[in-house]
């Protein structure tokens, strides 16, 4: 015997909201730019310094904290990638003489990440490879209205999908 069930679907349940072409151009605008973006600078700093993107934010973290060391949750927190990767990425760099990790003293259970005198080295040397190619890539090509405008979206943007995973 056959049963049918009748489901009750909402035109937008039943459809996808398309993007119109100004949306589109936006959206694959986006995604060509900061995927080609992202990828320049980690090769500059890459072919350069011998150190990823991802490592070189890191560094950079550490560096603005006071003693230049963080708790591995927060860190993972701040460069937008989970607790696991980073983690990984830690455990590599600490290898590598760039990072150190100890037990937080003031709870016990939480871990913390240091950086090291290498590390810092490393990050100095790194900087200005950096920061070149940030200016030129992307900062130096927009007026300061439109720097604010992008820190204004991506500001929403993180917000939104820091609130949406809670």
């Amino acid at each position: 015997m056959l049963r049918l069930s009748l489901v009750l679907v909402t035109p937008s349940e039943q459809e996808p909201h398309w993007l119109d072409e100004g949306e589109m151009r936006a959206w694959r605008t986006y995604v060509n730019g900061s995927s080609m973006l992202m990828d320049r600078l980690h090769r500059e700093l890459q072919d350069t310094h011998g150190v990823s993107l991802a490592d070189y934010e890191i560094l950079v973290r550490l560096s603005e904290q006071p003693n230049r060391c963080m708790r591995m949750t927060q860190l993972a927190e701040d460069v937008a990638s989970s607790k696991s990767r980073v983690s990984h990425q830690v455990a590599r760099m600490e290898k590598a003489g760039l990072v150190s990790r100890r037990e937080c003293t003031e709870d016990g259970r939480g871990v913390l990440a240091e950086l090291t005198a290498a590390g810092m080295a490393q990050l100095v040397a790194a900087a200005p490879t950096h920061l070149r190619g940030v200016r030129e890539h992307i900062v130096d090509l927009l007026t300061p209205e439109e720097g604010e405008v992008l820190a204004k979206v991506f500001d929403r943007v993180t917000t939104h999908l820091r609130e949406s995973n809670g």
